[in-house]
């Protein structure tokens, strides 16, 4: 067995968890105690951290550590804890109610006088303030709609066909340079950004983590299919006018055409998503397993309330003058 030299370097740990795990992924050594992930804060930057770690290996892994890393059973049974802890978490903090129609049409109004992140951004964010939000959400969206394709295996008739076709515009129509994740490094590039893979994963806080791991979880769980799909309906239908108004940040700031693209061909490409998400994939995985309805609505709500969770962080950093980045983030090329 080899070390994989390839992927970013593994991060600074961030408390006990994290540090295990890490330690791990080094060498032999010991593992979280259970009693420990119980007593952790399940959004709290210690547990986010150790579930990335674990998550990222089902992806492009980090420079030094064995591939085979991946499907070490000890590590699988620590995930598996952080995992019950997250998970159960999410479940007492977005208890299911109404019916999946019901959980859409709330999706699909624009309150009149929004006061989220892509409001501020708009109207009042500074360059640097949309530098750190691109930084940060560069932990996704450099592996955008990666996490969502572990469904398709999962899913079967109209909505596997549904879901396909919406990938397959995420992963660029067939074009390298038109893929998502590419061209959300054209973005990062405009804005005078490491584009590398993973680079700003010591700067990102546990809510953010928080977002990245809860699309991984859904993804990698057959039993969570329902869930999944019902996560991805939240992003496409709520993609749209959050793009617009990016876009708009984009020119006000000056952030450059690649940066405004990203987000312009965010509001065509995903207003047709949304429908086809929708009808499709929601209405096709229903009509042959109507039982996964409250799995939906789960997924619908558990993806606004982190969503959420990272605006109040941001907008409360940001209206006191404050840097959104973590302070032992080394990111020179942020002002």
């Amino acid at each position: 067995m080899s070390a994989d030299q390839r992927g970013p370097r593994l991060p600074q740990t961030r408390g006990r968890l994290s540090a295990a795990v890490e330690a791990y992924l080094r060498g032999p050594g010991p593992l979280p105690h259970d009693s420990d992930i119980r007593a952790a804060d399940p959004y709290g930057d210690d547990l986010q951290l150790a579930l990335y770690l674990c998550y990222e290996l089902h992806y492009r892994g980090f420079a030094g550590v064995d591939p085979d890393r991946e499907w070490d059973p000890a590590l699988l049974g620590a995930r598996a804890a952080l995992e019950e802890r997250f998970l159960g978490a999410l479940r007492a903090d977005t208890a299911v109610h109404g019916t999946v129609t019901e959980a859409v049409e709330e999706l699909l109004v624009e309150p009149a006088n929004g006061t989220g992140v892509t409001h501020y951004l708009r109207d009042e964010g500074s360059l640097g303030q949309v530098r750190e939000y691109a930084a940060q959400r560069s932990l996704y969206h450099l592996k955008e709609a990666d996490p969502h394709a572990w469904v398709l295996p999962r899913l079967w008739g109209r909505a596997k066909a549904g879901m396909a076709a919406v990938e397959y515009d995420e992963f660029g129509g067939g074009r390298g340079e038109r893929v998502h994740a590419q061209l959300f490094a054209d973005l990062m590039g405009d804005l005078g950004l490491d584009t590398s893979y993973g680079h700003y994963l010591d700067a990102s806080p546990a809510q953010m983590l928080a977002i990245v791991n809860m699309m991984s979880l859904l993804g990698l769980h057959r039993r969570l299919r329902g869930a999944l799909v019902g996560h991805f309906a939240a992003v496409e239908i709520t993609s749209s006018p959050g793009s617009h108004r990016l876009a708009e940040a984009m020119r006000r700031t000056g952030a450059g055409p690649a940066a405004e693209f990203f987000y312009d061909e965010h509001v065509e490409a995903d207003a047709v998503h949304e429908q086809v998400v929708r009808h499709d994939v929601i209405g096709g995985l229903l009509a042959q397993e109507p039982e996964l309805a409250d799995d939906v609505v789960f997924g619908l709500d558990v993806t606004g309330f982190l969503e959420d969770l990272l605006a109040e962080y941001l907008l409360a950093r940001w209206r006191a003058g404050q840097s959104s980045l973590r302070a032992r983030a080394d990111i020179p090329r942020i002002s």
